[in-house]
């Protein structure tokens, strides 16, 4: 099986990545995802939407989630390192923060229409206390994930 959760990000790093990207002037495909344990919230970014709209609206999801979960560990999937799909990512990373109180994962994904260099994909696992944090640091971070 392959490792999930490898090379974090820290958040100030992420959202500087997707300030610069939504400040190119790319045109982009994009969605957020917010997957809760009682709610789940997605945010597109179809044709004909500005660049500013769809960020005001991602800021304000990532800032509700916030709200409930301060304690974000942030991961890149790269096309260039093999990495699973994004969903696939992204239902690990559910499966495993289920087991802790309140946490959220949120996906981010900036695609660009005319070609992938400034391709941006990230997953958000958000957790209430920070020792939920550091717990799935070092459960999961950098190793191989059971199916189950």
């Amino acid at each position: 099986m392959a490792i999930f959760f490898r090379t974090p990000l820290t958040d100030a790093l992420a959202f500087e990545m997707i300030d610069e990207r939504l400040s190119s002037r790319m045109d982009f495909d994009g969605y957020l995802n917010v997957y809760g344990v009682e709610d789940e919230l997605t945010v597109t970014w179809p044709r004909g939407m500005s660049a500013g709209a769809f960020k005001e609206q991602a800021t304000d999801a990532l800032r509700s989630t916030w709200r409930r979960a301060r304690f974000w560990l942030v991961y890149q999937r790269c096309d260039s390192r093999d990495d699973l799909d994004i969903n696939e990512i992204r239902n690990a990373a559910i499966r495993l923060s289920q087991r802790y109180l309140e946490a959220a994962v949120v996906t981010l994904s900036l695609l660009g229409r005319t070609d992938s260099a400034s391709d941006l994909e990230l997953v958000f696992v958000c957790f209430r206390d920070e020792s939920d944090r550091r717990n799935f640091r070092v459960r999961y971070e950098g190793k191989f994930v059971p199916e189950s």
